[in-house]
């Protein structure tokens, strides 16, 4: 039967990620998977985004993953066991659109960071694969992600304008009307670790999007904006 252990984390916080490494290495030795799964969303025109806006989303959605980096691959290395380390980012981490600067911003950093994490772990001979997560529109509640926004993330001098709540909006009815099951993600996921596959796609329409992109960049122009799906 299997195992778990709740740990309240704030990813943003160092300090809570490295207590969250303590107890999960503690409570059962070693960690083979490491998922590294929250992301928030913040939208509107990105010079109308408060610092505030930007450091919660780079918070969570990059500096989220930094952390789980530096306080779990030491100890997966060390342990000599093989594991696997998957990160989300999102198809906004390929592609990009208006309304979106900090949430874009932030996945496309984190498919660099993971492929840069799995260019280190080669490197050192780790027995540890990387995959990254790039999902179209999954049925979780990203749109309303503000509601666990950090006090230390919020800027009480600042009210966000008809432009930000409408996209804010619009990605909740999307993501609930349109959003593939986290559960049929979850068993993408499963498959692509078992395979060992880096890019971890959700729907066929990745391959059309990341073609019209690429077209785009050896014709030297302004990428197109992606269809959500």
């Amino acid at each position: 039967r299997a195992r778990d252990v709740g740990v309240r984390t704030d990813v943003s916080s160092s300090t809570d990620v490295e207590r969250l490494a303590d107890t999960a290495f503690d409570r059962f030795g070693q960690v083979n998977l490491l998922c590294n799964n929250a992301g928030v969303f913040s939208g509107g025109l990105m010079w109308e985004r408060t610092v505030a806006d930007w450091d919660w989303v780079m918070g969570v959605n990059v500096y989220g993953i930094v952390h789980a980096v530096r306080s779990f691959v030491p100890r997966m290395i060390a342990s000599g066991a093989p594991g696997h380390i998957v990160n989300t980012a999102s198809m906004g981490g390929l592609v990009t659109g208006a309304y979106s600067g900090p949430y874009f911003t932030s996945k496309f950093a984190a498919v660099g960071l993971t492929d840069c994490l799995a260019q280190d772990l080669r490197v050192v001979e780790a027995p540890i694969g990387v995959s990254v997560l790039v999902p179209s529109l999954v049925a979780t509640d990203i749109g309303s992600s503000g509601r666990n926004r950090p006090e230390r993330f919020i800027d009480r001098l600042d009210e966000p304008g008809p432009d930000a709540r409408f996209v804010e909006e619009m990605l909740a009815t999307s993501t609930s009307e349109s959003g593939m099951s986290p559960v049929e993600v979850a068993e993408l996921v499963f498959d692509a670790v078992a395979a060992g596959r880096f890019w971890i796609p959700t729907k066929p329409s990745y391959h059309d999007q990341i073609r019209q992109r690429h077209e785009d960049m050896q014709d030297l122009a302004l990428p197109r904006p992606p269809v959500l799906d």
